[in-house]
């Protein structure tokens, strides 16, 4: 039901309000009581389900006699006294004092059963009221000390104990569920057999905590592990801490520690100065309250704010409480921290090295697993109760490949802490290849005409600062201009006008203008070959399965069996030897050194490969489709002789060379020279199925005839299909000299 069509369902449910004239004006004072009743109704309606089949008592406004100094209202049912400041005028003091009262009073008449119940009616009064915004503006407390101090004093008779209570309020977003569980039980007249707690209505009792794991590549994104419910959305504790520092716009303060605070109380030989590095590994919650204290700190995750709503942060937090866990008003799945944690490893990864200090000097040291973090950044949370009890514990972890976050309800982070290296292991031996590949991609394509989208959360990152990308396909070379961009929770999609409905990219993109390239004289070489060696201006990275299995399906996706075994190692070591081909720069994507489409789906003959030990060879291995299926061409003679040279005769092919005879001229003296040079260069620029056999000249034509397809030379892939050797054999045949 609508909150308008609540209101007119319950005017008939407003009492009368009297009053005697010592609180004045009284026609406002009315008006007042009678539009906060109308709201108290709305509400109830709203959380309840439906009103009260009981009409209200009358309920008379006067001014307090012999109230407690610390109290600006009081009643009992039926009647309402009010502290007035000065006379004819109702200040913000007493309208928010009247319709906490009139909270009292409207729970008098619709919840009988609760009129003991002090907490109860004070949290709700609190809730309705408007306070809870004020009290929010007070210095931090925690949610354990505000439940000792309601302990102390369960009337909530004292500004200390509403203070506590609002605490409590505050832990969670929205109207509390606490209150509303127990305003369905009012309204269905059930017995009152339970006292409210503080636990049930903090909520954090209440919510899910599930028991999560979930593993990402750094470089493609791809969930590679992933066990329990990891999109369900939990209090995150002190993970989102590194995620405050890198949305500073300023330097991060260095601190005195207050040993009287007990959010300063963060291990053993706390220094006399706390800088932002020692807060994050030994989690300083004090450091971070009086950062925010002293007015410099970032608000809502500064620049990461948008990152972490876009994975899926419940909301902005309200202060620096919410940002780091200390309240758990907000919520993110373990699925969209690990999501968070990539972009930041790749933005900071001078974060990610102080991270890497947790298991040496940080929360997760002097543990037997403490050894088995090297070179593993990580960072620990833990959600508690009101009793401090560990209600979910977090690790997430990040090392040079893997992003792993792991949540376990009801454990402290130290608890489990064994089982986040296992799991790093178990992913590694499950699959291989995990490890970065970079290739140059697009190179033959113009740079301004290559647009990119992300249908997950794209963002671009600028010296460490995230900035997202539009949802839509954009041009690609702005958005590498100032550093890469990257694609959460799904893989690119790259088009251009030969390819429109485009093609997909699980990875990270770079702009990398490569060097000009200059071919070697006297060698033809045409306009795509020069684009070729040239390079590309764009980067890709993603993991050495994924690109190997790119290729693969480049090269030839019908491959089966041992032989795509057998190429899959070829194109895994190719990855790590292209100085041959681009000194100083990563492989290309093309046939002057091995095709690559995108990424496909991982075949078990790729994973096979990428398991098996480095090949021995130490070079740039050739291959080629290769076979014996006759082919015939023919090409123009003068563009043949354009390549060779005028007069070329003799032509004959061996040993992966076109050998040929060119008349030449010296000091007056005629003669045939001999000349030779790669066979792949001519087969390129004529654009020929593989290496000739036999070339025949005519008066305007030479016509070419030969076998298979490719240059000839290593690894004749056809052949290899029919040999019935397996892998390992086919590798030898192919390279052993």
């Amino acid at each position: 039901m609508g909150w308008a069509a609540v209101t007119v369902a319950m005017l008939a449910a407003t009492p009368v309000f009297l009053t005697r004239g010592d609180v004045t004006p009284e026609a406002e004072l009315r008006a007042e009581a009678e539009a906060a009743w109308k709201a108290l109704e709305a509400r109830y309606v709203a959380e309840a389900g439906s009103a009260p089949s009981r009409a209200p008592v009358n309920i008379s406004l006067r001014k307090g006699e012999g109230m407690l100094p610390s109290r600006n209202g009081q009643g009992r049912p039926g009647v309402v006294e009010l502290r007035q400041g000065s006379p004819g005028v109702l200040d913000e003091r007493l309208r928010v004092t009247l319709r906490h009262e009139l909270a009292h009073q409207f729970l008098w008449w619709a919840c009988p059963a609760s009129a003991e119940e002090r907490l109860f009616h004070e949290a709700f009064a609190l809730a309705v009221s408007g306070e809870l915004a004020e009290w929010r503006e007070a210095p931090y407390q925690s949610l354990t000390s505000a439940s000792a101090e309601l302990a102390h004093n369960p009337d909530v008779d004292t500004p200390r104990a509403r203070r506590a209570l609002a605490r409590v309020l505050n832990e969670g977003s929205g109207f509390p569920k606490a209150l509303t569980r127990r305003l369905r039980q009012c309204q269905d007249e059930a017995r009152w057999a339970v006292p409210l707690s503080v636990d049930e209505l903090a909520g954090v009792a209440m919510q899910a905590m599930a028991s999560a794991t979930v593993v990402l590549s750094r470089h493609s994104g791809e969930v590679l592990f992933s066990e329990g419910d990891i999109r369900t959305a939990m209090p995150y504790g002190s993970t989102l801490k590194p995620f405050v520092v890198a949305g500073s716009a300023v330097s991060p303060p260095v601190l005195s520690p207050r040993a009287e605070v007990p959010e300063w109380m963060c291990g053993e030989r706390l220094p006399g100065k706390v800088d932002a590095r020692t807060a994050l590994v030994r989690s300083c919650n004090g450091y971070f309250l009086d950062w925010e204290g002293q007015g410099s700190a970032p608000r809502a995750f500064g620049s990461w704010g948008a990152v972490l709503t876009a994975v899926g942060l419940s909301g902005e937090p309200l202060d620096m409480a919410d940002a780091i866990g200390l309240r758990s008003t907000l919520r993110l799945s373990p699925w969209g921290l690990a999501q968070a944690y990539r972009l930041l490893a790749e933005a900071r990864p001078e974060l990610m090295e102080v991270l890497a200090g947790s298991a040496a000097r940080g929360t997760l040291s002097e543990l037997p697993a403490s050894k088995a973090y090297a070179g593993v950044a990580a960072k620990t949370g833990t959600v508690r109760d009101a009793e401090s009890r560990p209600r979910l514990g977090w690790i997430v972890a990040v090392d040079e490949d893997l992003v792993a976050v792991v949540a376990r309800p009801g454990k402290m982070p130290r608890a489990f802490a064994d089982e986040v290296p296992e799991v790093l292991a178990k992913v590694r031996k499950k699959r291989s290849g995990l490890e970065a590949a970079r290739v140059q991609v697009l190179g033959l394509v113009s740079p301004g005409a290559i647009e990119a989208r992300c249908q997950g959360a794209g963002f671009s990152l600028e010296q460490g600062t995230p900035r997202a990308i539009p949802e839509d396909f954009t041009k690609l070379e702005p958005l590498v201009a100032k550093g890469s961009v990257v694609c959460l929770g799904s893989p690119w999609r790259v088009r251009f006008p030969e390819v429109p409905a485009g093609r997909d990219y699980a990875g990270i993109f770079t702009g990398s203008p490569p060097p000009p390239y200059r071919p070697p004289a006297g060698v033809p070489t045409s306009p795509n070959a020069l684009k070729a060696r040239r390079g590309s201006d764009f980067l890709f990275r993603t993991t050495r399965l994924q690109y190997t299995a790119g290729v693969v399906a480049a090269e030839d996706a019908t491959l089966k069996g041992e032989v795509r075994v057998a190429l899959a190692q070829v194109v895994a070591h190719n990855e790590r030897h292209a100085d041959s081909r681009h000194p100083g720069r990563p492989v290309c994507d093309t046939t002057h050194c091995q095709a690559f489409l995108g990424t496909v789906r991982v075949r078990p003959e790729e994973e096979r490969a990428l398991a098996a030990p480095p090949l021995r060879w130490r070079e740039w291995l050739l291959f080629s489709q290769g076979g014996q299926e006759p082919w015939q061409e023919t090409r123009p003679r003068g563009q043949v002789e354009s390549l060779l040279g005028p007069g070329v005769t003799g032509v004959r092919f061996s040993d992966g060379r076109v050998h040929y005879l060119l008349t030449k001229r010296e000091g007056g003296a005629v003669f045939d020279a001999a000349e030779s040079q790669p066979c792949e260069l001519l087969r390129s620029a004529l654009k020929l199925p593989a290496c000739p056999r036999t070339a025949r000249f005519e008066d305007r034509e030479v016509s070419f005839e030969g076998r298979g397809q490719g240059h000839g030379e290593g690894l004749d892939v056809e052949a290899a299909k029919v040999s019935g050797l397996d892998a390992g054999r086919i590798l030898e045949r192919a390279y052993a000299r």
